[in-house]
Parts: C-alpha cells; structure tokens; sequence
C-alpha cells in the first residue's frame, strides 16, 4: 500500500493572495474548469493568472472572467487564442443555487482565490467574498503587526533565560 501523496507548492498554478486583504472570505468552493489544450499546456508550464478574475452566475450557470492564461509560444497557430476568454465553471447544482442566492440577494462576491491541479485536473477555489472596507484593512494590518511584534518579545525573552 503506498502513502497518501503529500500537499505540494507544485500543485498550485496560481493564488490570489490579495484577496485575503481586500475581501472577508464567507465560504470556500471547489470547482472545475472548462479549458482548450493549449490552456491545460499553458496551465502546466505555470502561466495562468487570477489575480483580476471574478466569478458570474448567469443562465444557471457559473462563468470565469478576468483570468489570464497566456498562450505558450510552441501554440498552434492555426487556432486562434484568447488569453482572456470566459471560462465556464464546473459546479453541483445545489452549489449553483446557493451561490445565485447569496450573490444576488444578500450582496456577496465571487472571487477566484486559488487556481491547481487535483488529480490531474485543473481546480479552481472560488470564495464568496464580501468587500472590505478601509478601516477593517487597517484593523487587520494593525493585527498583524501586533502579533509580528509579540513573537519578537517572546523570541528576546526567552533567549535570556
């Protein structure tokens, strides 16, 4: 019997990481992607990007705007590449209904926080998102400072006894 695969850095394409700063995360979602072959080769070489994307509900269906695969250079030409085309999104029907209901009645957001591969299949992890604002930003700067700064203190005090 062979070990469970470990978690790596390699699996993750792309990550949104200013979204944990610009957005209270709500609920987490795991969803498919439609892709083309050239996308799935761009993705495995690495050159997708999420950081402007954000995620619509429209014909009972959900759909990928804003993110960037670049085409590889080795890309056929015969096809025409749109880096930034809508991508549909894979999702159960119930996420689907809950997803419709919080981001038109109660005012939510569809972020992309996390591109990857799971099991040779390109992931990605979207967030409903509810927007920061200002003052919260600052009170979660001022957080981790805070926290930067105690474990300095207890790093000095404990080096001197």
């Amino acid at each position: 019997m062979s070990p469970a695969p470990s978690k790596s850095s390699t699996a993750t394409i792309a990550e949104n990481r200013r979204a944990r700063f610009e957005y209270f995360i709500e609920k987490r979602f795991e969803a498919g992607l439609v892709l083309e072959g050239w996308e799935v080769k761009s993705l495995r070489a690495g050159r997708g990007q999420i950081g402007e994307g954000y995620a619509i509900i429209k014909n009972g269906a959900a759909w990928l705007l804003g993110s960037h695969i670049a085409p590889l250079l080795s890309a056929s030409t015969h096809r025409p590449t749109d880096p930034e085309r809508t991508r549909k999104l894979l999702l159960h029907r119930r996420e689907l209904n809950e997803l419709a209901g919080a981001v038109e009645r109660r005012g939510f957001t569809l972020v992309p926080l996390r591109l990857y591969w799971k099991k040779g299949r390109a992931k990605i992890e979207l967030g409903l998102v509810r927007g920061k604002k200002l003052h919260d930003k600052r009170e979660v700067e001022r957080e981790r400072d805070w926290q930067r700064q105690r474990q300095r203190l207890l790093k000095t005090h404990t080096t001197r006894s």
